[in-house]
């Protein structure tokens, strides 16, 4: 056995330096003596020395080496491993990831071949799983931005891929930027050093402290390198004698020592190269062929140790030794948790048999899992219920006083003063005032009440109610003081208009208004009917030091063109706004027997538009805050309905209280009260104007006849120049001349006086 593995001192242990690798390979290779195996550590090495060792039949037996790449048989075929693929890692976090019921996770890695191709199993693997890779980061030096990158799509359970060197960089970062505690866990490559994170590193400025808090309850994933079963192994070594015996020989704490979990493996690989060396010397003498013969273009010998190593298969201090087609050693995984500063072995899990071994030793900050992502809570905002009673209360006030005022109006209708008023006109701004009294309490129904079915019903009775209302209460007050502004606005010669007032006229245009509102109404409701939205806000933080985010939400009514209906709504209704408030004020110093309550009208309309006009516009606006739009619109109606009914019935209850005008019409005639006293203020001001146009006559005929008087002494004057006195006649006659005719102009003051009569 002794001359046989003489030849192990061919073997080259090389660093993890790629470029110093290729230059002592080809130093070695182009220098006595021969070589006939190659034994690489890292995979960025072996990736190099594995594809060109075919070039000089070479076999590459590597104790370190995991990247998934090195399975490529077509690239490297002369390749073996003790050391499994880190592709063994991902079916193992797979199950821990079903296992807690995470469904979304992240990933960093270092931007180097093992840790991609890694990455790109683990993608693979999850999405047959179904769970999905959120969030996926690489770095090449500084993994600064990539972790504050984490932070902001906040990652909770992230899988690092990097060296042990780049993990410090990383946690430091971890650290600054509180990704860390019980919301969140990392997973790991377990084979750096026990303390990796209690090294000392110039290229970090975080203490030993704040690395150890950012570091703590993370996950590490680890080929099982040493058989935790204590069976004696072709060396006649338990695993644990192997340890105390390499613990012995080390200078150092073994947790100081990088390497110290790999040693197992290149134990191990020794004995896997010497056994492949004593088969091949055992076929030798069948073949003719000895491992002294061996040459770099000696490719038989090349294929017999290969057939040797592929075939191995034996008990090591790392556990049972097999290769699978790729080269790659086959083996179990261990699952470690960091616990109070040093890791605590949880499980195991044989992926060849998918078998899960848990020791339920695993500790948690929180005291459970974390979620893999924040618990979004779905919130509803509903009307504070206090306002809604409140208002409700108002609301159901305000339609006790229309029903005392339409009644006090239809049972005092034979009263000549409410007569005088137009009471069926009243009858309806009182029921209109009722019905938007009424829009209050849909309007203020939501998810609290009602369930989503009935909320389209809801919808809808609010717009009804609203509308019609509206049509009613404002209609007939509009065309009230559209009646007067028409009839007191007639030209002289179309005075008679304004004897006669047909009452089917005034109801006539109250239901062009209200027609109009329904087919509105109508066609908005078939073509475009009303239902349930739902406005989303933006996540809210809880008070509470929970993983929870609060997503509030609000229902409101709406259609698929709720803009352009409310766009028709609005500018129709705000045009009849602005149009009575202008025959308000043009019709305010009009006096009329037949509306006699058309300034109370007037002051009504005013103050419906200007709170309408108001509160359309800024319950628009304030359309996403539930209180305020409903404490806007509602109390808008509120106040609107209850000044136009105090407004137009309160001064006739308390004319009717105060002056007893209880009586018929018979009796009221008999009355000087305040019917009669109307009327005959009525009259009185229409002799005023009569007077004052009677005046107006006379002084343009004093003028005239004061024009006449001026030319008739002017005609005189020239008369008496042109015909000069006759001297009297002798006789005592009358002077003898030739007859004039009488001056047409020459009259006396009677008839002046005449004339102006």
């Amino acid at each position: 056995m002794s001359p046989r593995r003489a030849c192990l001192h061919h073997l080259l242990l090389i660093q993890c330096d790629p470029g110093q690798a290729t230059k002592y390979l080809y130093e070695l290779l182009y220098n006595d003596p021969i070589k006939i195996i190659l034994m690489p550590g890292c995979s960025s090495v072996s990736t190099l020395v594995a594809e060109a060792a075919r070039m000089w039949n070479l076999i590459v037996l590597s104790y370190g080496s995991s990247s998934p790449a090195l399975s490529n048989r077509q690239r490297f075929p002369t390749f073996f491993r003790t050391h499994p693929s880190a592709t063994l890692h991902n079916p193992t976090r797979v199950k821990l990831f079903e296992k807690w019921g995470w469904k979304k996770i992240a990933t960093i890695q270092q931007t180097t071949e093992v840790f991609t191709s890694t990455l790109d199993d683990l993608e693979e693997r999850v999405k047959e799983a179904g769970i999905e890779i959120t969030f996926r980061q690489s770095f090449f030096s500084d993994p600064a931005v990539p972790v504050k990158n984490l932070k902001r799509q906040d990652a909770r359970i992230i899988v690092g891929l990097f060296y042990e060197t780049e993990a410090r960089k990383v946690f430091c970062e971890v650290y600054k930027e509180r990704l860390f505690g019980k919301k969140y866990v990392w997973f790991l490559i377990g084979w750096y050093a026990d303390n990796w994170f209690k090294i000392y590193d110039p290229s970090i400025n975080c203490t030993v402290d704040e690395m150890t808090e950012a570091v703590e309850g993370h996950i590490t994933t680890e080929i099982v390198m040493l058989n935790p079963a204590n069976t004696r192994s072709i060396s006649n070594m338990t695993s644990q004698e192997f340890v105390e015996k390499l613990t012995k020989r080390l200078k150092r704490h073994p947790e100081e020592t990088g390497g110290f979990q790999e040693a197992p493996l290149a134990y191990d690989a020794i004995w896997a190269l010497a056994l492949a060396l004593n088969k091949t010397s055992g076929g030798g003498g069948r073949s003719g062929v000895r491992l002294e013969d061996f040459n770099y273009n000696n490719q038989t010998i090349t294929d017999q140790i290969y057939r040797a190593m592929n075939s191995s298969s034996f008990e090591g201090v790392s556990g049972h030794v097999v290769f699978d087609a790729s080269g790659s050693r086959m083996a179990w995984t261990l699952i470690e948790q960091l616990q109070g500063g040093s890791y605590k072995k949880i499980g195991y899990y044989d992926s060849t048999k998918d078998d899960l071994s848990w020791s339920k030793t695993d500790k948690w900050i929180g005291g459970s899992p974390p979620a893999d992502q924040t618990l979004v809570i779905k919130t509803f905002r509903f009307l504070s219920q206090k306002l809604f009673i409140s208002v409700s209360v108002l609301s159901s006030l305000g339609i006790v006083l229309a029903v005392v005022c339409l009644s006090f109006n239809i049972y005092n209708s034979h009263v000549r003063y409410i007569q005088n008023s137009q009471p069926n006109l009243n009858n309806l701004t009182a029921v209109g005032c009722s019905l938007a009294l009424a829009a209050v309490f849909p309007l203020g129904l939501d998810g609290y009440h009602i369930g989503r079915n009935q909320f389209p019903f809801v919808c809808q009775a609010r717009l009804w109610l609203l509308g019609l209302g509206f049509s009613l209460g404002y209609g007939s007050m509009f065309t009230k003081i559209w009646w007067v502004h028409t009839v007191f606005t007639k030209k002289e010669e179309k005075k008679e208009w304004r004897k006669t007032l047909e009452p089917w006229k005034l109801y006539a245009t109250v239901g062009l208004l209200v027609g109009m509102d329904v087919l509105t109404l109508a066609i908005w409701q078939i073509v475009d009917p009303l239902h349930r939205t739902i406005e989303t806000f933006a996540k809210e933080e809880p008070k509470e030091d929970i993983d929870v985010s609060i997503l509030p939400q609000l229902e409101h009514c709406s259609s698929r063109k709720m803009n352009t209906w409310l766009g028709i709504f609005y500018g129709y209704k705000g045009l009849l706004l602005l149009l009575g408030i202008f025959l308000a004020y043009e019709t305010k110093s009009v006096s009329t027997e037949k509306i006699n309550d058309h300034r109370a009208v007037g002051m009504a309309i005013y103050n419906v538009a200007v709170l309408c006009l108001i509160t359309a516009p800024v319950t628009m606006i304030l359309s996403s805050q539930q209180d305020a739009a409903f404490a806007f619109a509602s109390l808008a109606i509120v106040f609107s309905s209850y000044i136009t009914l105090v407004v137009l019935f309160v001064p006739k209850m308390r004319r009717l209280i105060t002056r007893g005008e209880w009586q018929s019409e018979a009796q009221d005639t008999m009355k000087t009260g305040s019917s009669t006293n109307n009327n005959e203020e009525e009259k009185s001001r229409l002799l005023e104007k009569e007077n004052r146009e009677l005046e107006k006559i006379i002084a343009e005929k004093e003028e005239r006849v004061s024009e006449l008087r001026h030319q008739l002494q002017s005609r005189q004057q020239l008369r008496s120049r042109r015909h000069p006195p006759t001297p009297p006649d002798p006789s005592g006659g009358l002077p003898r001349g030739p007859a004039e005719p009488p001056d047409r102009l020459s009259c006396d003051g009677s008839r002046v006086h005449l004339l102006y009569k």
